[in-house]
């Protein structure tokens, strides 16, 4: 830390945030006796809180947010001279930051072709729930309406959002919930619900989404939207043969695919966006954490050419476009931050790190299931990953979330910040989980590893 704050101010930080400030996530009560966790400062993959103490970030910003790293100068300079241009102005007309990253992001993305600008993640999968809507009305007299969403899966805290949301610690409380969206069954082979493996699981995982379309008639299903990899429903990485299915059942049922990247978008996997890793031709792709690393609010909804051609084939008539606005995804900030953001990912060949780095960590997690009983399974995909904590492994009976919740907070006061499964799934939030920035090192990955090897055995022995 550089001192910018005296002993004097933090303290003034500290009560003004405790009496005032409503946190994410997080139970209040303890801030009546002892002190909100306040981070002050960043410089690539370490943070200082309050007191001065250093942490290494494995979680890039608590939330898969952070993939360039702390202290970015370049990205700052970019956005200041920006916002002297031009702030901001509405989304019905166009801007020089938003044309040129939209210009860069399509390059990325073969197959599609229009960017729709908003400033989060709820509230682009909220823009494309709307769109498949708007197209039953348009193609199909309402009827084809339905939304899938997978179990385990998470697409955001609006109403609309935790609809489709499977994750049902997450939506409990929160109900009623918007009508038309359907759950179909998880993928994660570690929990199987079919005596297979393999590639004959994931065919079979798939086969069951089309169980549930039949259930419910093709004629009513609309959209899929699915997690290429399943984030805080507990790292979940499909089987292999599973995503070639889905296509194939969404091509055959005129069903628009709908992929939430998220998390996974813009390098975390290892590619620019996760669904590049299966081959997938997606019809709409949301996008927003690590579209700037967290330097300005952003997230994007991109489809094809035939869903955006889709709201202008009858201009005569005057409710034939999408009747839609996001007031933030007019601000300049967004696009100018992650145009920049871009460009870093490919000028320090950040990707081609995240899988060099995602192996050695899977490498070393692998090794501590080896040490550690407590270890039921590992898997992720780039620095996307996690390990998930069972009592048993011959049973897979879940370990108690408290001592979960008691690894993160040792490694915390090693210096190092991991997360777990939270609120998610009932008796189910017993994954760790791992994302650190894309510019991770060898020493980083090891040092968070290291951290959890301590942890494990203070805990469980």
């Amino acid at each position: 830390m550089d001192g910018t704050l005296n002993q004097n101010d933090i303290s003034h930080v500290v009560e003004a945030d405790r009496a005032h400030i409503w946190h994410h996530l997080i139970q209040h009560k303890p801030f009546e006796t002892g002190e909100p966790r306040i981070i002050v400062e960043g410089n690539g993959m370490r943070v200082w809180d309050q007191n001065g103490k250093e942490h290494i970030d494995g979680v890039s910003g608590g939330v898969w947010t952070v993939n360039v790293g702390y202290g970015r100068e370049s990205i700052a300079n970019a956005v200041r001279d920006q916002l002297l241009k031009l702030n901001f102005f509405a989304g019905a007309a166009g801007s020089v930051p938003g044309a040129l990253f939209a210009e860069k992001l399509i390059e990325k993305m073969p197959g599609l072709s229009r960017v729709y600008y908003c400033n989060s993640g709820s509230e682009a999968n909220e823009k494309a729930f709307k769109m498949v809507r708007q197209i039953a009305h348009k193609k199909y007299g309402g009827k084809k309406n339905k939304i899938l969403y997978r179990d385990r899966d998470y697409h955001g805290t609006t109403i609309a959002a935790l609809s489709a949301g499977g994750q049902d610690e997450r939506n409990a409380q929160y109900g009623p919930f918007t009508p038309g969206f359907i759950r179909v069954p998880h993928c994660l082979e570690y929990r199987a619900q079919w005596d297979l493996s393999g590639e004959a699981y994931g065919k079979r995982a798939a086969d069951a989404i089309e169980e549930v379309i039949l259930a419910e008639g093709p004629e009513t299903v609309g959209g899929l939207c699915l997690e290429p990899v399943t984030a805080g429903g507990g790292v979940i990485t499909p089987p292999e043969g599973y995503w070639d299915r889905v296509q194939e059942i969404c091509q055959k049922y005129d069903i628009l695919l709908h992929l939430d990247e998220v998390v996974c978008g813009l390098g975390r996997t290892g590619t620019w966006f996760g669904y590049q890793n299966y081959g997938i031709k997606p019809d709409m792709v949301t996008m927003a954490k690590g579209v700037a690393s967290g330097y300005a609010a952003i997230a994007c909804l991109v489809t094809t050419e035939e869903v955006f051609d889709s709201f202008k084939d009858n201009p005569s008539d005057k409710m034939n476009y999408f009747r839609d606005i996001s007031t933030f995804g007019g601000c300049t900030a967004g696009p100018t931050a992650a145009i920049e953001n871009m460009r870093i990912i490919e000028d320090e060949n950040l990707l081609e790190n995240t899988k060099k780095m995602g192996a050695r960590m899977i490498d070393n997690l692998n090794h501590l299931a080896e040490k550690h009983p407590v270890i039921g399974d590992v898997r992720g995909a780039g620095l996307f990953c996690g390990a998930e904590l069972v009592k048993d492994r011959r049973t897979k009976e879940p370990e108690d979330e408290k001592l979960v919740q008691a690894v993160v907070a040792d490694c915390a006061a090693q210096g190092v910040l991991i997360g777990a499964t939270n609120r998610s799934l009932p008796n189910l939030n017993n994954t760790l989980c791992f994302s650190p920035a894309l510019i991770a090192t060898p020493d980083d990955i090891d040092q968070i590893t290291d951290a959890v090897d301590k942890s494990l055995a203070k805990i469980f022995g």
